[in-house]
């Protein structure tokens, strides 16, 4: 699903809904994260979407959702790569992800297991990791690649 048309910065208030409609947290979000989630369809009711949260040289990948009507065509997987391009773009070196409910759609994607007890300071120190994820959720890495890209994304 190459051809996906991904955008950026969607509205908070949509993206909270969507998140609270899927039962995965948004307390935490403001409108500065905007700025690194993306979405696919209407800005008004976005069928999917994705954020980063920029941890330093690292990245904690969060928020992925799908409304049910549009699983299994290849959105989540769209979205997560471009998240990880998203990350690679901005210096990111590795790629972290807690889950209770997707970890094999992550395992498929590249992503093993990592020690929470070695988890970079600046992935601890999220809401995500700290207080809002339950210890027992997934905690996975993807390596990035060490070289970063030249291309750079266009602002919408």
């Amino acid at each position: 699903m190459s051809d996906v048309a991904i955008h950026r910065r969607p509205a908070r208030t949509t993206v909270t809904a969507l998140l609270e409609s899927a039962g995965l947290p948004a307390a935490d979000l403001t409108d500065g994260y905007m700025q690194h989630f993306f979405y696919v369809g209407p800005r008004s009711a976005p069928l999917a979407l994705v954020g980063v949260e920029m941890c330093g040289r690292d990245a904690l990948l969060r928020s992925l959702v799908v409304i049910p009507q549009h699983r299994s065509v290849g959105l989540g997987q769209a979205l997560v790569a471009h998240a990880e391009s998203h990350a690679h773009r901005q210096g990111a070196r590795a790629i972290y992800c807690l889950t209770t409910t997707a970890e094999a759609f992550f395992r498929r994607r590249g992503y093993v297991d990592a020690d929470r007890e070695r988890a970079p300071l600046a992935v601890r120190e999220t809401r995500e990791f700290s207080t809002i994820c339950p210890a027992s959720s997934a905690f996975l890495v993807k390596q990035l690649p060490a070289d970063r890209p030249a291309t750079q994304e266009k602002p919408e």
